[in-house]
């Protein structure tokens, strides 16, 4: 059963990390994709390549090899990152409802209020906070005396299964993170909702020959990620600490459960819901394709009996024989071109 989980896990966790680079490559190279919404989303896919990474290389070792020890700082460490990362992302979500906000409701004034360094504040703004808001709880959380077994009860150093290995009075922490998850969580998807609202309202007072089709398509896209995250997030973490640990184990050790595995499948499923079903991004990653087939198909171009050997879709021409090359440069050009 490990292997088979191991397999699972393993094709999940590639695939998200190459479409996720590939999203942050074609966002970076297209100059057509060089908008607000596409930057939070390559930010977006930046998040998610790396909030995987934080727990899932463990369990694919634990699978494996069987090696299951992690050290005191490690642990914290990973405790720290995951949920930094969590909550960075709750941030993210609210940003990017708040740029389809303004672009749907205030489209006057789109380019003045998201202009690329108010986008860079606001990016900037999410990961600050997320990884801010989990310091003091950590703090807390690694002073506490442990004992017992010290056997974590999970794949990875999550809070519940800590404090159930705690010795010393703990009801403290658990007050402090069911705070601090409702603050991050709930408040994110309460705002995330108000501006959905204004949007739909928006939407339905448009004319019915307008691009209304399209505002509704991409909204509901977003609203599918959405749904997705906060619906195991709140499900995993706005509950009483005692019941989490053994819930919150068979919800994130099946990958087949796809709504209910945010350290892994979330990061396969938003990029293909963002962006892979988006027709810029999908024109974009089409014609990068094109381009990348046409530069390695090899030509040969005779020109006043000097042959020159190049790609097809590339301005960089060798000359076999060096002297006197870039006067007929031009003209290869155009020859090719034609």
């Amino acid at each position: 059963m490990e292997i088979v989980l191991f397999c699972l896990v393993f094709i999940v966790y590639t695939l998200s990390i190459i479409i996720n680079v590939t999203i942050i490559i074609v966002i970076r190279t297209e100059q057509q994709l060089h908008k607000p919404m596409y930057f939070f989303i390559g930010v977006f896919s930046f998040l998610e390549v790396w909030y995987p990474t934080v727990t899932v290389p463990g369990l694919l070792r634990g699978l494996l090899l069987r090696l299951k020890d992690i050290s005191f700082g490690c642990c914290m460490a990973q405790f720290y990152l995951h949920f930094a990362l969590g909550a960075t992302e709750n941030f993210l979500l609210v940003v990017m409802a708040f740029d389809r906000y303004v672009a749907i409701c205030k489209p006057l004034h789109y380019m003045l209020i998201m202009k690329h360094r108010n986008c860079l504040m606001f990016s900037l703004g999410a990961w600050i906070g997320g990884f801010s808001a989990i310091i003091f709880l950590c703090i807390q959380l690694s002073q506490v005396t442990y004992c017992g077994p010290n056997k974590v009860d999970h794949y990875y150093c999550d809070f519940a299964p800590l404090v159930k290995l705690a010795c010393s009075d703990t009801r403290h922490l658990e007050t402090l993170f069911f705070m601090m998850s409702c603050m991050v969580i709930l408040l994110s998807f309460l705002l995330i909702i108000v501006s959905y609202a204004y949007i739909l309202t928006s939407i339905l007072k448009l004319p019915a020959n307008t691009n209304r089709k399209k505002a509704f398509y991409t909204c509901a896209s977003h609203m599918i990620v959405v749904l997705i995250f906060y619906g195991t997030t709140i499900f995993m973490f706005i509950r009483p600490t005692s019941d989490k640990v053994h819930i919150n184990k068979m919800v994130s050790l099946f990958p087949s459960m796809v709504s209910l595995f945010p350290s892994v499948m979330t990061p396969l499923l938003n990029p293909i819901i963002y962006s892979l079903r988006n027709q810029d991004v999908k024109m974009a990653l089409q014609k990068m394709t094109h381009c990348m087939e046409d530069s390695y198909t090899p030509f040969i171009a005779v020109n006043h009996g000097r042959s020159y050997r190049g790609c097809r879709g590339s301005s960089h021409y060798r000359a076999q024989e060096p002297e006197g090359a870039q006067r007929h440069l031009c003209h290869i050009r155009r020859h090719t071109k034609h």
